[in-house]
């Protein structure tokens, strides 16, 4: 068996468990992305279940209506309530320390220096990695990733198991635009607003690309350029679109895309018990080391497609 020490463990078990809160702070306010979904009640957390069940409204209540006296009051049963069903999807990281740095790093204070530079090195990797996967399809890594934008905001696909080509499910699309390989304009930003807006249920944020972002940077007048205090305090810049933040993301650079999102139908969900849990450290038989294993599971969700909106084929990308 390896060399090493029980205590050396305990300490790094300890101070790893410790630290696990201010690490995920770290990483849900490092893109804007990440901040919309954990910023108020985006986050969800439950305990279990085969699968992650979100309820979605797709038709009205047919026996609401006005009548008089003792006229008969329709108890028709109704339907227009369904599920969007989600699998688990896991994701885990490891802190690994191996003999030879043990051995350099025998007093406590020094234990707790070197597990906090591996903890920081694990930090922006998951903030690279969970960006790029929140992005993207949920088809990466043999389609072990969670879903990603790419898939929940759509106007074809089926998150959720819901098939939003078949006719009958048309409420399950997206506002979709496609600039054609135009660039962006106040009036297409507009059309896309309105059309994912409902009265006051309307996008909280709007995430483009840096090319993007600085060409309604331009368009908009000098004297005027307001920005939201919430989102330029959490560290991000922003200008607002009719009350909506626009910001932008690395990951999108390159592709021409614009969503405006609606955060309160999106929803990272999280397993209560097992999100960001640190595993004991241990010792492999085989191996001069010892690691820990942050698990994660959960998935990303929406409720309501509709209420999203994307735009894509903008130039320049």
């Amino acid at each position: 068996m390896a060399a090493g020490n029980s205590n050396f463990d305990e300490i790094l078990s300890t101070t790893l468990k410790n630290y696990v809160p201010r690490l995920t702070d770290n990483i849900f306010t490092a893109r804007p992305l990440f901040y919309a979904l954990t910023n108020g009640q985006t986050i969800r957390r439950i305990s279990g279940g085969a699968k992650i069940v979100v309820p979605v409204i797709y038709g009205t209540n047919s026996t609401a209506g006005s009548y008089s006296g003792t006229d008969t009051i329709s108890t028709t049963a109704q339907t227009g309530i369904s599920a969007a069903e989600y699998d688990w999807k896991q994701y885990a990281a490891t802190v690994t320390i191996s003999g030879i740095e043990e051995a350099k790093n025998n007093g406590e204070a020094q234990i707790i220096d070197l597990l906090e530079g591996k903890i920081f090195q694990t930090q922006e990797t998951i903030i690279e990695n969970m960006n790029t996967m929140f992005f993207g399809n949920g088809t990466g890594n043999s389609s072990k990733d969670m879903e990603g934008l790419s898939s929940l905001v759509g106007s074809t696909g089926s998150p959720g198991g819901i098939d939003a080509t078949d006719a009958d499910n048309s409420w399950w699309r997206s506002a979709v635009t496609n600039q054609g390989s135009a660039a962006i304009t106040v009036a297409s930003m507009a059309t896309l607003y309105n059309n994912c807006s409902v009265g006051n249920d309307q996008p909280t944020i709007a995430i483009t690309g840096q090319n993007q972002y600085e060409a309604y940077e331009a368009l908009l007048d000098q004297n005027i350029r307001y920005t939201d205090t919430e989102v330029a305090d959490a560290g991000f810049q922003n200008l607002m679109f009719k009350g909506c933040p626009v910001t932008f993301d690395g990951t999108l650079a390159g592709e021409g895309k614009f969503y405006f999102l609606n955060t309160k139908y999106l929803q990272l969900v999280a397993h209560s018990d097992v999100w960001f849990k640190p595993t004991p450290f241990v010792r492999p038989t085989d191996q001069d080391s010892v690691f820990s294993q942050l698990l994660c599971y959960g998935e990303f969700t929406t409720s309501n497609r509709a209420r999203q909106g994307f735009m894509y084929g903008i130039t320049p990308a």
